[in-house]
């Protein structure tokens, strides 16, 4: 009775999702190497107005904010002036006009800036009320109309722009989007009647994942049952059955239904929160403690941003009022990037936090005395397989009843904080999906190896599975048909 349930359910629920599993495994090998489309932070950066050697300094600003709490200071060229964003816990206000920019964009204003993007002519602008394949998310509806520019070259560029903020929402080319369609697209199913309901785009995903859960399961189970049968009348550990497909799916399900298993759980799982009964988050305002830097107080800056305009040796392109704990910040964005400027001195220097530094930060957030160490080698948390992540860090092991444990960049004093919740997240989502693991992301060839067998394992399941589902249908159609005439 049991196996003859199992059985069902395989079939049947298989039959109908493995050409979902194919697509999954297929597009996962695109996955591996291309991923959906971006505003890259580098052309952002690129086509940024420099602000002015000289603009009204700190003083001028510490005048208007004075009275608020000013938890974001921006300075950047915006209409061709320099303006001063000021976010407060409730509002935003805009220096010097100090009103906020809600009214929509110029057109001619965004041509101009479209222009920047690339050096090709503009060949056609369509104007966007709904969203599209490029742009699904939801929360871009707030931007409409979106003027979408088409550039007459030959990577055939496109940009979208929001009409109400001026900025990029994508920039994409030919390439990036052939790839988007053969792997994140149908991997993540990012169609745009679907992905612009996230709540839907996700419980959908969800659903599909649990039905392939329990695909799996009863194939694992149906599988094992069937060596051991065999096993005990022939004495043979070998396939029973003897037909190609049939023997081929059981004997590579065999082997490789664990890890068709584990691709599906870690990919429900990255859409999916750990819940407290699994494992419990006592303080759930901490990582909100940990990640931010509280509100901007000017008076704390030893010297001007006029003096980073005057003497700084790259274009700069904006600048950002922040902190590390009781250490002003200046983040300065120039053609090349985004540097962090230690604003404690009255000299200009790079941001180079000290252990101390560090320290004194994280006990003052937790209370409590805090184990400070350098990290100059990844490890099992703090990690990137293609060495993104900068090093070294600190790392911040706090005795507390979520096991927090923060990674901390000297040079730009951002932080990643880990407790018991997200540490097991990392192992059911990112460990099982992507093999982030150290032992196989300090050896690449390994890696590689490792995720190329068994992604083509699982690929040759879901065909052979596929295969027999067709085939199941194609029988059940004639008996129906005959049972008809």
């Amino acid at each position: 009775m049991f196996k003859r349930i199992c059985y069902t359910i395989h079939r049947m629920l298989g039959t109908i999702l493995s050409i979902l599993f194919l697509m999954w495994f297929l597009s996962g090998f695109v996955m591996i190497y291309h991923t959906f489309p971006r505003v890259k932070p580098s052309d952002c950066y690129r086509i940024m107005q420099a602000l002015p050697d000289s603009i009204s300094g700190n003083d001028s600003i510490l005048n208007v904010i004075s009275g608020l709490k000013t938890m974001k200071l921006n300075l950047k060229v915006i209409d061709m002036q320099p303006v001063y964003q000021i976010i407060t816990e409730d509002s935003t206000y805009y220096m010097p006009e100090f009103t906020s920019e809600s009214g929509a964009k110029s057109f001619d204003r965004l041509t101009e800036y479209a222009g920047l993007w690339c050096d090709a002519s503009i060949e056609k602008v369509d104007t966007l009320t709904q969203l599209d394949q490029w742009i699904p998310f939801g929360q871009l509806k707030k931007d409409m109309p979106i003027y979408k520019f088409y550039f007459a070259d030959k990577d055939k560029h496109e940009l979208y722009v929001s009409s109400k903020s001026g900025e990029a929402l994508q920039f994409t080319d030919k390439d990036s989007r052939f790839w988007a369609w053969l792997g994140p697209i149908p991997h993540w199913i990012y169609f745009t009647s679907l992905r612009q309901n996230t709540d839907l785009w996700s419980n959908t995903i969800v659903v599909l994942c649990v039905i392939g859960l329990i695909v799996c399961i009863s194939g694992i189970i149906l599988g094992i049952r069937a060596y051991i049968t065999q096993y005990k009348s022939k004495k043979k550990l070998r396939s029973p059955y003897k037909k190609t497909f049939y023997k081929w799916h059981h004997i590579l399900g065999f082997f490789f239904g664990i890890f068709v298993f584990t691709f599906t759980f870690s990919g429900m799982m990255s859409l999916v929160g750990i819940p407290d009964w699994m494992v419990k988050t006592h303080d759930r305002g901490l990582m909100r403690k940990v990640m931010s830097n509280g509100s901007v107080s000017l008076d704390r800056y030893k010297y001007d941003c006029n003096e980073i305009l005057k003497n700084y040796r790259e274009s700069v392109k904006s600048i950002d009022w922040d902190s590390f704990g009781d250490i002003p910040l200046y983040k300065v964005t120039t053609d090349t990037g985004v540097v962090v400027l230690n604003a404690s001195s009255e000299n200009i220097s790079i941001l180079n936090l000290t252990e101390q530094d560090v320290r004194r930060r994280f006990e003052k957030i937790h209370g409590q005395e805090v184990k400070v160490s350098l990290l100059t080698d990844f490890d099992n948390y703090y990690l990137s397989r293609k060495m993104e992540s900068p090093l070294p860090v600190y790392k911040v092991e706090v005795n507390d009843a979520d096991g927090s444990v923060s990674y901390v960049n000297p040079q730009t004093g951002s932080v990643r904080y880990y407790n018991n919740s997200s540490r097991v997240s990392k192992w059911t989502y990112r460990a099982l999906h992507a093999y982030s693991i150290k032992g196989l992301v300090d050896r690449p060839v390994l890696w590689n190896i490792v995720m190329w067998t068994t992604m083509i394992g699982g690929t040759l399941v879901s065909f052979t599975g596929l295969y027999l589902g067709v085939r199941y249908i194609k029988r059940k159609f004639r008996k129906n048909k005959k049972v008809t005439l």
